[in-house]
């Protein structure tokens, strides 16, 4: 059946490029790929690498709503629309086209953390548990009926990139292929979410995630590390923002006031706060590239008694 079932692929960047290689290998036949437009002097996307190295043909379009784009779309003649990591606006008559209509990845457990940072929040407010869906996209945002859902462990040193990379990327390539296998074979389901038990969160960004060092010790690091490796989540340095990587915290008392440097090693710095102290590896000062956080130390010369967010 998988030559008859003609799937096209809208997608981008690494997760979109592992799901099309892991449709390709699961013999399925891709008609088409959608992807985002090329960046002068970038290199193309990884979608449009690997589908180039398929022989699938590449359409890119700088809106998904122009009607180039829809009336390509529709030319496909495509059975089921698989959509992984797509930050545009895809119209309803591209979800609605294909036979069986269009599956979507959400790295969060719909509904809750519906939004574009659904992986950030949940370990910026302490969550042990996160998840993927795939889902049924419609006119809302993320509200769609449920295909399937697995459930993921956030441990209390996970960051945004370990949960991501080393849990809900591979095991969202893994799902795709089950939900698409589930479509063709006519078992794939349609379960209403609950709204009433609905989270929204918009975009995480560095203005959203400025240290206040008077919080509790364990909120001032879930902050930080749901927020590495990206926005990154800092604090003040004179006058310069400071975002900090690589980090651990301690539930002992540091010794200082929150927010004071109280130790420097040839590894980092531990910073006091309430209820304990958070130690940095890693630094990134204003729009500078991240470093070692010795290298940041000699570089501005910090030392014990220094304090962020003066």
């Amino acid at each position: 059946m998988a030559d008859d079932f003609r799937i096209a692929l809208i997608g981008q960047a690494a997760f979109g490029e592992s799901v099309l290689n892991a449709l390709v290998e699961n013999g399925e036949n891709i008609v088409g790929v959608f992807c985002p437009p090329d960046r002068e002097g970038r290199p193309s996307d990884p979608i449009k690498t690997a589908a180039e190295t398929h022989d699938i043909p590449v359409l890119q379009f700088r809106r998904m709503r122009n009607q180039d784009c829809i009336d390509a779309f529709a030319a496909l003649d495509a059975d089921l629309c698989v959509m992984a990591f797509v930050t545009d606006i895809v119209p309803d008559s591209i979800l609605e086209a294909p036979t069986h209509g269009t599956i979507q990845y959400h790295p969060s457990l719909l509904p809750l953390h519906r939004g574009p940072s659904s992986i950030n929040w949940p370990i910026i407010f302490g969550r042990e548990k996160t998840g993927l869906t795939v889902f049924w996209p419609d006119k809302g945002l993320d509200t769609g009926p449920v295909l399937l859902q697995k459930e993921a462990e956030i441990g209390p040193d996970d960051t945004l990139g370990s949960v991501y990379f080393g849990r809900l990327f591979p095991m969202g390539v893994d799902a795709m292929v089950e939900a698409v296998d589930m479509v063709k074979a006519g078992a794939a389901p349609r379960i209403e979410q609950n709204h009433d038990d609905a989270t929204y969160e918009g975009w995480c960004r560095a203005e959203d995630v400025v240290i206040d060092w008077d919080k509790p010790v364990g909120e001032i690091y879930n902050m930080i590390r749901g927020s590495d490796p990206s926005p990154g989540s800092g604090s003040t340095f004179g006058d310069d923002s400071v975002r900090f990587f690589r980090a651990s915290k301690s539930d002992s008392d540091a010794g200082g006031a929150p927010g004071e440097v109280t130790e420097i090693t040839d590894d980092g710095f531990r910073i006091a706060a309430n209820g304990g102290s958070i130690f940095v590896g890693r630094v990134q000062q204003g729009r500078q590239r991240k470093v070692n956080a010795s290298e940041w130390i000699e570089a501005v010369g910090l030392k014990v008694g220094d304090s962020f967010g003066a």
